[in-house]
């Protein structure tokens, strides 16, 4: 039996070079590769491309990453809480590609499923429909949306095995999920790492087939963006 295991974020991530395309999963703040950001840090690595749901904020998650101006494009859905993002964008320094948030998710889900291209209506008769080809199905108009895949794709997960099987928990499973099976490699790190056969089957979310390496993270801040009280 193969183990996947590497001992921390720095070994996991030694090999992702300059202009890499990466997936980055998480939801807002919500489970985001913090340890693998991290490392990406301080290994100073430059010209990535990111594709992520947001761009974190100018203090935290993939904003780390744009202070440092390490990421030369976003391919994102959301990046209102990003004051970075925005200078940056607004300068001409970021290129920047918004998509409607769910054809971003399928877009990489088909990246993961091995499906080129698929039709959608979101984004007809918008800025989004710019440069793609438009088909009419029973009587409506489509866009025709192409895959996303990575380089390396960066998740997030509660517990995993040494085998790289994954469970994620609560809207954690908004992204990295897609995202891990869309990289030709993915790098997962987990909160609990348990030897293979502990976590049970019906309960697993990414087979570990998708999954190249896994290592168990280290202090998780998990920071809320806003916090609402009553």
């Amino acid at each position: 039996m193969i183990s996947k295991v590497v001992a921390n974020a720095d070994i996991a991530i030694a090999d992702i070079p300059d202009n890499a395309i990466l997936m980055v999963g998480g939801f807002g703040l919500s489970g985001i590769p913090e340890n693998c950001i991290s490392a990406l840090l301080k290994k100073g690595v430059k010209g990535l491309t990111c594709i992520s749901n947001n761009a974190g904020v100018a203090d935290f998650g993939l904003g780390l990453l744009l202070q440092q101006h390490q990421i030369k494009k976003m391919i994102s859905s959301y990046v209102g809480e990003n004051e970075e993002f925005e200078r940056q964008l607004l300068s001409g320094v970021l290129e920047v590609e918004l998509i409607p948030q769910g054809t971003l998710a399928e877009r990489i889900r088909a990246g993961g499923a091995g499906i080129p291209a698929f039709f959608t209506p979101a984004g007809v008769g918008t800025e989004v429909q710019e440069g793609k080809e438009l088909r009419e199905f029973n009587g409506k108009m489509y866009l025709m949306e192409h895959w996303l895949r990575s380089d390396f794709s960066l998740v997030k997960a509660w517990k995993g095995d040494t085998q790289g099987n994954l469970i994620y928990k609560g809207t954690s499973r908004n992204f990295n999920p897609m995202m891990a099976a869309a990289g030709k490699i993915t790098i997962a790190e987990v909160e609990e790492l348990v030897p293979a056969g502990e976590l049970d089957a019906n309960f697993i979310h990414t087979p570990g087939v998708y999954v190249h390496r896994i290592f168990q993270g280290a202090k998780y801040e998990k920071r809320i963006e806003n916090r609402t009280t009553r």
